[in-house]
């Protein structure tokens, strides 16, 4: 009976490792002002599935993130905002309903566009400070907090290096995200087509860059608002645009 039981309890391993998503090919462009590309694909060798990762990260030291906001229209593209202000590479950002009102805390240079809320899907907050990039449980924020700016979202997808249990395994859609790692590194990231569960699990397995161990992820508003830009060299960018207009990005700007 004993070494029946450790024979299902190695398959059952072996079976969990063989379920976990593999790089499958991975390629760097060139840092830009202290800003990397970062561009995965993945592999599930058990579900012959295949998802594609971009990955802008950069350290604190030398960048931050900066909130811009699309109170009212005409509301442009992540690509002509991130152009137009100079920007190194940026993401969409929180959610919004179908006036456009944000949901769930918005702070954007330094002011307060929209409360914090408590619900179940806004379990995390993105802030960047003068001195750091954080990603918070909601629990943790402080309104005494002096920030520059910070977008409610989620779920989160990662924490304490490991990824988070009971997410959605089912529907896929475009990812849009952001993760912390280590005491200075950061990424804002787009994933094709998952669940938040694989979402979870690639986040939190994968290496997906060397030296970046994410401890946190939150998830950021996805699906047809997904999009992710990058400015790479002498005008040139590396671009995947939104289905569908949406109220605010996170960028990344130079400190």
């Amino acid at each position: 009976m004993a070494k029946a039981k450790a024979a299902l309890l190695f398959l059952a391993v072996a079976a969990t490792a063989h379920a976990d998503w593999t790089i499958a090919a991975a390629t760097t462009e060139g840092s830009h002002d202290g800003v990397q590309h970062r561009h995965v694909v993945l592999e599930d060798a058990e579900t012959n599935e295949s998802a594609t990762i971009d990955l802008a990260l950069f350290s604190t030291k030398s960048c931050t993130l900066r909130v811009i906001d699309q109170p009212t229209p005409p509301r442009k593209d992540l690509a002509h905002v991130m152009a137009q202000e100079n920007c190194l590479a940026g993401v969409n950002g929180g959610y919004f309903d179908p006036d456009y009102a944000p949901i769930g805390l918005l702070i954007v240079d330094g002011k307060t566009i929209a409360p914090l809320q408590r619900a179940r899907l806004l379990s995390g907050v993105l802030t960047a400070s003068s001195r750091e990039v954080q990603i918070l449980r909601v629990r943790e924020f402080s309104r005494q907090r002096r920030l520059n700016a910070a977008i409610q979202s989620g779920p989160f997808l990662v924490d304490l290096g490991r990824r988070v249990r009971g997410l959605e395994e089912t529907r896929s859609a475009r990812r849009t995200f952001a993760a912390v790692g280590g005491l200075n590194d950061v990424a804002l990231g787009f994933c094709t087509e998952v669940s938040l569960a694989d979402l979870a699990k690639i986040l939190a397995t994968a290496q997906l860059a060397d030296g970046f161990k994410i401890s946190r992820a939150l998830n950021l508003d996805g699906g047809s608002s997904s999009a992710f830009w990058f400015a790479v060299r002498d005008g040139a960018t590396y671009s995947i645009t939104e289905q569908k207009t949406v109220r605010d990005f996170v960028a990344i700007v130079p400190r």
